[in-house]
């Protein structure tokens, strides 16, 4: 296909996948959007400008390679697309599926700032992998020749696997420890299955135990496994265990059964999804069946448990804000899915503590309004006196975000820094902590981000030990 017939966005509009209907996707955890057919995500495609200077790629955390997988889509050149996609991404078809695209590549179209609607690049993104599984066209790990060097990897999340299957690759041997019954972290756990349907996740998983990376689940380090056994056993050692401390909310009645944070229902939701017994689930305590369901954020979790409880079969659901729409950190396209579904977002609302006798009742809501900026710029909520009033609940769920756990004390190392925030302190180019040859990516470095960017860290970590090794080894044969 030439160039010129690249430019359609001015004769074809933008066009999503079908989105199944509000009634229809309640009903179950199926993803929401179905497949482009191929004639579809070669039309789309056509619709990039192939700019000169590619606002998408620079505003991906992977610099993926937008542009050139978009023509060759266009093109009917899959195979080439997915190749080209998988050349900067270890996860492309997980990243098309939950990459907040408005925020990031699609946001930045050059198309969509001058009006004709952005290239519909994750949704592309999406079906350029999963074509490239349905064809075989995903090739195991295989070394081209194994190296002698080891790597334990803390942490089975996007970072920690994204550095694993790079480090494999390589040819490095490489274990990876994580607290859990399967690999995958928050995209396991965490998000719920009509974000990302876990067979998604789990044939990744596959394909790294297929490779020879090996996975010790249900390890908790400094519990099961000290975290000074896995340095002596290992050549290098990266940290990605990311951030699961849940910020907590105070006040009257703070304490009452009823009140749960979003990590434990989320959890619940997913294992259940899974086919596993889960005696919270059972009894209730993490069920949203026949509740009113009151969730307090305004992030992407947040919209993660709203949208969950609807499908649990809840009476009612409602999300407090303490700001107002513009200015929530979640994505407009989550708020809209969840709109359609059934929520109803309170804005300029903020707790002030909870009622109930045996079990929580209502939440005390204190009405907000947004006053000068402060420091960073966002205006501050201040609280309007005498405009208090009562929201009814019988479950809710805390979704305030989430700090880092206090690893040097949790691992009785204390030579490991820490910034003021609790995250571990770790060179910005090397990904080096402050102990040598140990290294940390991802949301225990950054505080609580994105997915994309814990796979960015965790494939610059990976060259950065891969380098290091390289080193020594030039070292002792100049010796």
């Amino acid at each position: 296909m030439p160039q010129s017939d690249m430019l359609k966005f001015v004769t074809v509009g933008r066009a999503m996948p079908e989105k199944r209907t509000a009634d229809d996707r309640r009903d179950d955890f199926g993803e929401i959007y179905r497949e482009y057919a191929a004639e579809k995500a070669a039309e789309q495609s056509s619709r990039c400008s192939q700019c000169g200077v590619p606002y998408c790629q620079t505003h991906c955390p992977l610099h993926n390679n937008i542009p050139d997988w978009l023509r060759l889509t266009a093109e009917g050149r899959l195979e080439e697309a997915y190749e080209i996609s998988q050349a900067t991404n270890t996860f492309p078809e997980i990243c098309g599926r939950i990459c907040p695209q408005d925020r990031l590549c699609e946001g930045n179209c050059v198309i969509e700032q001058s009006g004709h609607g952005t290239v519909t690049i994750g949704a592309v993104e999406k079906y350029i992998t999963d074509t490239a599984w349905e064809n075989g066209w995903v090739k195991p790990v295989v070394p081209a020749r194994e190296r002698p060097e080891s790597v334990g990897v803390i942490g089975a999340g996007p970072g920690g696997l994204a550095a694993a299957d790079m480090l494999r690759r390589a040819g490095c041997k490489v274990t990876v420890y994580d607290r859990h019954d399967r690999a995958g972290g928050l995209l396991t756990y965490g998000i719920p299955g009509f974000k990302l349907e876990k067979d998604v996740v789990m044939r990744r998983n596959d394909q790294l135990v297929d490779g020879g990376v090996e996975l010790r689940l249900n390890c908790n380090v400094g519990e099961d496994i000290t975290f000074q056994q896995i340095r002596e056993t290992h050549d290098a050692v990266l940290i990605a265990t990311g951030v699961y401390k849940s910020r907590d909310l105070g006040g009257p009645g703070a304490g009452l059964s009823g009140i749960v944070r979003a990590i434990d229902y989320l959890t619940a939701s997913n294992r259940i999804g899974f086919g596993d017994s889960v005696a919270e689930y059972d009894s209730g305590e993490l069920n949203a069946a026949g509740k009113r369901v009151v969730v307090i954020g305004g992030g992407d979790t947040a919209m993660d448990c709203v949208r969950t409880a609807i499908r649990q079969g809840a009476t009612s659901v409602k999300c407090l804000y303490r700001r107002d729409r513009a200015n929530m950190p979640g994505s407009q396209r989550e708020v809209e899915n969840a709109e359609e579904e059934g929520v109803e977002f309170v804005w300029l609302a903020a707790p002030k503590g909870f009622t109930g006798d045996d079990g929580v009742a209502g939440v005390r809501v204190a009405r907000m309004r947004l006053g000068a900026p402060d420091a960073s710029g966002r205006q501050v909520p201040e609280e309007i006196d005498g405009a208090d009033y009562t929201e009814d609940a019988e479950l809710v769920i805390k979704a305030l975000g989430f700090e880092p756990e206090e690893l040097p004390a949790l691992w009785n190392e204390p030579a490991l820094e820490v910034t003021r925030w609790g995250t571990i302190r770790a060179d910005f180019r090397t990904k080096q902590t402050s102990i040598p040859g140990v290294y940390a990516v991802g949301d225990i470095v950054r505080g609580a981000s994105l997915v994309v960017w814990a796979i960015r860290d965790g494939r610059d970590a990976a060259e950065q030990i891969l380098d290091r090794f390289d080193a020594a080894s030039a070292a002792v044969a100049a010796e």
